[in-house]
């Protein structure tokens, strides 16, 4: 994965503000910040400056956007704990996930579509 879209916890729910609200006046941004994460002024500008810095937030003008998009970071983020805890093995993932919580028919039959949709982009040369 690539180090610049690995988010801590706070740096994530932090970016989640900004995709759920872009685009976004800074001034917002901090009172967002105080409601949703108890945080100060200069928290929020100095964890705005990193995700700027590694461009994942842009702040122009005094407006922030996202320059990376909230499912890209997700992807990433699942692809690397997958990796990470089960040797890249999405099967020992999914094994482990579903002996821990029961999923209903209508998740099930979601699952099954997303595997044949995954399964056929394969099978397409």
């Amino acid at each position: 994965m690539s180090e610049s879209l690995r988010l801590a916890e706070g740096e994530y729910r932090f970016a989640a503000l900004v995709w759920a609200n872009e685009p976004l006046p800074s001034g917002r941004l901090v009172q967002l910040a105080a409601d949703a994460l108890g945080w100060k002024k200069s928290t929020t500008y100095t964890v705005l400056k990193k995700l700027c810095e590694r461009g994942i937030l842009q702040n122009e003008g005094g407006v922030v956007t996202a320059r990376v998009k909230q499912d890209a970071v997700q992807r990433q983020t699942s692809a690397a704990v997958v990796e990470r805890t089960f040797g890249g093995s999405l099967p020992r993932f999914v094994a482990a996930f579903l002996n821990e919580k029961p999923i209903s028919a209508g998740e099930a039959a979601e699952i099954r579509a997303l595997l044949d949709a995954a399964q056929q982009r394969e099978d397409t040369p």
